[in-house]
């Protein structure tokens, strides 16, 4: 599963939730008839919502689920992380362009072949992605996902290449 949206608050009287958009495409994640897992804070699932309108609103999006029709329902789904299966995803067109769940996992080596961890997660800031590396020995550390530092991606050998900054994979004391 992949998260696309987290419901964070109610928008009007009739069942409007306001969604914080984790996904590229939410004219697709998001159609009218999508149907979305969902996730409750502590992980708990619940069932299925399925999309009944969606609509853009300051850089957010207003959507609406079947079976949701009025403020009460909307705010029940507060915090709700909404999720995809990854079968749901197709390949992205642009050869250097990843989805998260492809590149969670891989090793992590330098360009001697020095392995220096494992990518746990992707996380998506307001500067661009972060891959949050788990080293075997230290803390973790986030590294900028472009390609001055990550210049290769090999899915099939599941592995990213790291080229990093003097001082980028050091502890901070």
């Amino acid at each position: 599963m992949v998260l696309v949206g987290v419901v964070v608050r109610v928008h009007g009287l009739r069942g409007e939730t306001v969604v914080d958009l984790h996904t590229d495409e939410p004219g697709e994640r998001f159609a009218p008839g999508t149907e979305l897992a969902v996730r409750r804070s502590g992980g708990a699932r619940s069932a299925p919502l399925r999309v009944a309108t969606a609509r853009p609103h300051s850089g957010r999006l207003l959507v609406r689920f079947d079976g949701v029709e009025d403020r009460d329902g909307a705010e029940a789904l507060r915090g709700a992380q909404l999720l995809l299966p990854t079968s749901a995803l197709g390949a992205p067109e642009d050869p250097e362009e990843f989805h998260a769940h492809q590149l969670e996992g891989l090793r992590a080596e330098l360009t001697d072949g020095t392995v220096v961890g494992t990518v746990r997660e992707v996380v998506h800031g307001p500067g661009g992605e972060l891959l949050v590396l788990d080293r075997p020995e230290g803390p973790e550390v986030m590294v900028p996902f472009v390609t001055a530092i990550v210049p290769t991606v090999d899915l099939d050998g599941g592995r990213i290449v790291l080229d990093p900054p003097e001082g980028l994979l050091d502890p901070e004391d």
